[in-house]
């Protein structure tokens, strides 16, 4: 599994979560919501060190991740994360 995340993704995160380099931001699965992946199970995220990673990238100072004990979830997709100027929001996308 590969994590990507654009750059205005990374810095809207930085910023709604007052991220400074050298923190870490943890994508988790959590029970509810939608997803293309997982019925009844979506992404939550949470300024934490990782224990055990299972996949990672670094943008802007910043080490987006996932813990090894929730690869199940992505099924073997890929997850990209990019930052939707309409919404003002992020998008998470699974190939």
């Amino acid at each position: 599994m590969k994590i990507t995340i654009t750059q205005p993704a990374a810095a809207w995160y930085s910023n709604e979560l007052e991220l400074s380099e050298g923190d870490h931001l943890r994508f988790y699965v959590r029970l509810g919501g939608c997803s293309t992946v997982q019925s009844g199970f979506s992404l939550g995220v949470a300024k934490e060190a990782p224990k055990e990673t299972g996949a990672s990238v670094e943008q802007g100072g910043i080490t987006f991740y996932v813990e090894r004990e929730d690869l199940w979830y992505f099924d073997g997709h890929d997850l990209t994360i990019d930052f939707n100027k309409e919404n003002e929001d992020v998008d998470f996308s699974y190939e």
